[in-house]
């Protein structure tokens, strides 16, 4: 038991980490990059289905994201999804391609772009110490019924403070990165 539960919450906390750099990728620094894009949902067909399995999403120069989707006759139903999109770019076709000019950011931009990653860490956080928190129920419960000794116990919970940390450090590596990616001009 004890064990399953170091895994167990190890897994969410590592979880937790990956959602968060996922998040990120779609957050919009001054460069192009196809994770920009990918995740947005279009319309295709009847069906709503994220654009990366539409087209192909390319970066030719550092501020352009050219689209090409495998079917012909989906850009337009392709360019609608994007105009929906809180992406705010506008997207240009010639028919066969799209094409996205990522404009460069507004110092305003980068801040609110800073502030987003912030929320999105700070939620990472938050669901780390709601699994420390699990993690540290399942091993009273476990001692309540006699499966973990008070010495486990104690050892338990002291390792899943140190896992914590060790995500948390990541978490705020992500955010470095991010932000300073977002503020590099």
């Amino acid at each position: 038991m004890y064990d399953d539960i170091l895994l167990e919450a190890d897994d969410k906390m590592e979880k937790a980490v990956e959602h968060l750099l996922h998040s990120f990728r779609g957050v919009r620094t001054g460069r192009a990059s196809p994770a920009l894009v990918e995740d947005i949902r279009v319309e295709v067909y009847g069906s709503m289905t994220p654009l990366k399995h539409t087209a192909s999403i390319s970066v030719p120069e550092p501020r352009m994201i050219v689209i090409k989707p495998f079917d012909q006759s989906t850009v337009s139903d392709v360019v609608k999804g994007l105009q929906k999109s809180e992406l705010g770019i506008t997207p240009q076709s010639d028919g066969k391609l799209i094409r996205l000019a990522i404009p460069a950011l507004s110092e305003e931009r980068r801040k609110q772009m800073v502030s987003l990653c912030k929320e999105k860490s700070e939620e990472s956080r938050v669901a780390l110490r709601n699994v420390r928190r699990e993690a540290n129920r399942s091993g009273d419960a476990g001692k309540n019924n006699g499966d973990i000794s008070e010495d486990d116990l104690k050892r338990l919970k002291s390792e899943i403070d140190d896992m914590i940390k060790k995500y948390e450090k990541k978490v705020d590596v992500a955010f470095e990165k991010k932000t300073k990616e977002v503020l590099e001009v």
